[in-house]
C-alpha cells in the first residue's frame, strides 16, 4: 500500500493519490532529486506478478521515453521498489478529455480539429518510430487550460495488448475504441490506432460513442460486423470532409485507413477549407467483410469437412433436409436444457459454500487516543494480531506517543487474527515556513504538502508584469518564520500572467541566449547539432515547444542547432587530379 509521504526508490515522495485504474494507480510525487513535481504511475493487481507483462511494459515503456514532442507526455524514469513497478512522468495540471465531454456533452468542430490535429502530431512521431499506443481514448489524453493536448499511458498501454481482451475489468473502458483486428485476435498495426482516434474524432464531434452494448463481447462484436453510424443523422451541416476523414479512418478493413498517423494529420489541416466542405464523399477501396464472416465460414468448412471425413460423405454433394434441421434443433434443446441445469447447481455451490465456510467477522474497535500498550491490549481481547511495525505522524490533536488510528480502521469488520497496523502521534510538530517569494509554486507545494500541509495556489495582478514571472510566488499569507501544524493551510500567490515560447527560429537567438532562457525558466535544455547547408552555421532551426506554447518549469526543450559541413580534403574526381 503507498502512503503519503512515503519515497519510491529513495526518490520520488509521494503526495498525494490523484488516479486509480484497472491497471495502475497514479501520484503526484516529489523528486527530490531534480527537485519537481512528477506523476508516477504504479502497477497494480494480478499485472504486478506477471513477469512476462511487467518485462513487456518495462521494455515498452523505456521505449515510449524516447518519443519527444509537446503533444506526448514525456516519460522521465522506469523501475521496480520492494515489488513495486512504477513509471515516472511528466505532471500535467489539466483534465481527461472524457471530462471535459462530460461537463459539454460534445465540443464545436473548430475545438475538434485543433484537437485531432495536436493528437495525430503526437501520434505521427510514435508512428515513426513504430511505436503503437493501442489504447488511444479520451481517457488517456489530457488537455491544459491553454488548449494544449497531452497523450498518455503509451508504456502501459503498449505492455497491455497482450491481455487486454482477456481482462474484463481493464477492458470495459478501451472496447468502445478497439479496433476490429485487435478485437479478433490479429495483433495491432498503425492503422490500429487510426481506428481508435476516428472513434474518438466521432465522440468529440457527437458527444455519443458509435458503439453501445451490455458487456464488451456485445460492443467488440459491432466493432466487426456493424457500420458507424452516419454522423450527419445527428450533425447534418457537417462538412462532407469531415464525414470522409471518420469514414476512412473507422474502416474495418485497416486497407482502406490511413496509412500512419501522419497520413491523417495532413487530411485533418485541409479538411475546413471552402474547396472540401462539399466534397464527394468517401467510397472504399477494399471490402469490409474480412474480419468475422471470413473467420466463421472458415471454422464451420472445417468442421464440416472434419465430420464428412469421418463419416466418409462427399461434402459438397451432402444436402440438409428439413427433418435433419429439426433434429438438430430438438437436440440443442435438449443441450441448452442441461446446460441451464448446470449453471444452477454450480451457481449454488458457489454461493452457499462460501456461506457455511466464511469464518465470522469481527469489529475492529476504536483505540484512538490510547497508550500502545492499552491499544495492544484491546486489540488482543477482541482477536487480532498487532503488528511489531507501527507508523508514525505528527498530529495537532492527539498526544504524543499515543494513538492516532489503526489500520484496517475502526469500526471495520475483519476476521479473526486479521493483523493491524497502528499509527501512533508524534505530537504537535511544527514545520517552521520560509520565505518562498522568487521561487516555483510547484516545487514548493509539492515540498510543503509532503510535510503535511495544505497549500492553495491564487493568482494575483500584478502592476510591473516585467518583473514577475509566471508560476513564480510574488507572495504568500503565512510570514518566513512562522510556525504551523500538520493540516495547517497556506496559500501562495502567482502572478496572473501566461509567459509563451518565443521563436528561437527567428535567426535573433544564439545556443547561449536559448539556454540564459532555459535557466531563467528552470527548464531542461536538449540542444542537437545537425550537420547541414540549409542554414547558416549556428543557426537554431527547430524547437520541440513551438513559439505561444505555455512555459512549464521542469520540462525539456529540444532545439536543433545547425553546423556547416565538413568539406572533403579528397581531390577533384571531374579533373581527374589534373586541375
Amino acid at each position: 500500500m503507498i502512503m503519503k509521504g512515503q519515497k519510491i526508490s529513495n526518490r520520488y515522495q509521494i503526495i498525494k493519490s490523484i488516479g486509480e485504474g484497472g491497471m495502475a494507480n497514479v501520484y503526484l510525487a516529489y523528486d527530490t532529486i531534480l527537485d519537481r513535481n512528477v506523476a508516477v504511475k504504479i502497477l497494480r493487481g494480478d499485472l504486478a506478478t506477471d513477469e512476462k507483462f511487467v518485462r513487456r511494459f518495462q521494455r515498452e515503456a523505456l521505449a515510449a521515453s524516447s518519443l519527444n514532442h509537446p503533444n506526448i507526455v514525456e516519460v522521465y524514469d522506469v523501475g521496480e521498489d520492494n515489488g513495486d513497478y512504477y513509471i515516472v512522468m511528466e505532471y500535467i495540471e489539466g483534465k481527461h478529455l472524457k471530462d471535459l465531454l462530460k461537463k459539454r456533452g460534445k465540443l464545436t468542430t473548430t475545438e475538434v480539429i485543433d484537437i485531432m490535429l495536436q493528437i495525430t502530431d503526437g501520434m505521427s512521431v510514435a508512428h515513426d518510430s513504430y511505436i503503437i499506443h493501442r489504447d488511444i481514448k479520451p481517457q488517456n489524453i489530457m488537455i491544459l487550460e491553454n488548449g494544449l493536448v497531452k497523450i498518455t499511458d503509451f508504456g502501459i498501454a503498449m505492455a497491455m495488448n497482450a491481455t487486454q481482451l482477456t481482462q474484463t475489468n481493464s477492458v470495459m473502458g478501451s472496447v468502445h475504441y478497439i479496433p476490429p483486428e485487435q478485437a479478433s485476435g490479429k495483433g495491432s498495426s498503425l492503422q490500429s490506432d487510426i481506428y481508435s482516434m476516428g472513434i474518438l474524432m466521432y465522440e468529440l464531434l457527437t458527444g455519443n460513442l458509435p458503439y453501445r452494448g451490455e458487456n464488451a463481447v456485445e460492443i467488440a462484436l459491432k466493432h466487426l460486423k456493424e457500420p458507424i453510424p452516419n454522423i450527419k443523422e445527428e450533425l447534418p451541416n457537417i462538412p462532407n470532409s469531415i464525414v470522409n476523414i471518420i469514414t476512412k479512418a473507422t474502416a474495418k478493413n485497416p486497407k482502406n485507413r490511413y496509412a500512419d498517423a501522419r497520413e491523417m494529420h495532413e487530411d485533418l489541416k485541409t479538411c475546413l477549407e471552402e474547396n472540401r466542405l462539399h466534397e464527394p464523399m468517401l467510397t472504399l477501396k477494399y471490402s469490409e467483410n474480412n474480419f468475422d464472416e471470413t473467420k466463421v465460414t472458415k471454422m464451420l468448412q472445417d468442421s464440416a469437412l472434419k465430420k464428412d471425413k469421418e463419416s466418409g460423405e462427399d461434402p459438397i454433394a451432402k444436402q440438409i433436409t428439413k427433418d435433419d434441421l429439426k433434429k438438430q434443433n430438438k437436440l440443442l434443446l435438449i443441450l441448452a436444457s442441461i446446460f441451464t441445469g448446470l449453471i444452477v447447481v454450480i451457481t449454488s455451490i458457489v454461493v452457499l459454500i462460501p456461506i457455511i465456510t466464511t469464518e465470522k467477522e469481527i469489529i475492529v474497535p476504536d483505540v484512538s487516543n490510547l497508550t500502545i500498550n492499552e491499544a495492544i491490549n484491546l486489540l488482543q481481547e477482541k482477536g487480532f494480531q498487532v503488528s511489531d511495525e507501527q507508523q508514525e505522524q505528527p498530529s495537532s490533536t492527539i498526544a504524543e506517543g499515543r494513538v492516532i488510528k489503526t489500520n484496517p480502521a475502526a469500526d471495520s469488520k475483519r476476521t479473526k487474527n486479521t493483523v493491524v497496523t497502528l499509527y501512533v502521534s508524534l505530537g504537535d510538530t511544527k514545520i517552521t515556513i520560509e520565505n518562498y517569494v522568487g521561487k516555483n509554486y510547484l516545487e514548493i507545494k509539492g515540498a510543503l504538502e509532503a510535510l503535511g500541509l495544505q497549500v492553495l495556489i491564487e493568482k494575483k495582478d500584478v502592476e510591473e508584469v516585467e518583473s514577475a514571472k509566471d508560476g513564480e510566488i510574488i507572495e504568500q499569507s503565512v510570514a518566513s518564520g512562522e510556525k504551523l501544524s500538520v493540516g495547517d493551510t497556506i496559500t501562495l500567490y502567482i502572478p496572473d500572467i501566461v509567459s509563451e515560447y518565443p521563436d528561437f527560429t527567428d535567426g535573433s537567438y544564439s545556443l547561449e541566449d536559448v539556454q540564459a532562457f532555459c535557466d531563467e525558466y528552470n527548464i531542461t535544455l536538449k540542444p542537437e547539432v545537425v550537420e547541414t547547408d540549409e542554414y547558416a552555421d549556428g543557426a537554431i532551426f527547430y524547437q520541440s515547444r513551438p513559439q505561444g506554447y505555455t512555459i512549464v518549469a521542469g520540462t525539456t526543450l529540444t532545439i536543433r542547432v545547425a553546423k556547416a559541413p565538413v568539406l572533403s580534403d579528397d581531390v577533384d574526381d571531374d579533373c581527374g587530379g589534373l586541375c
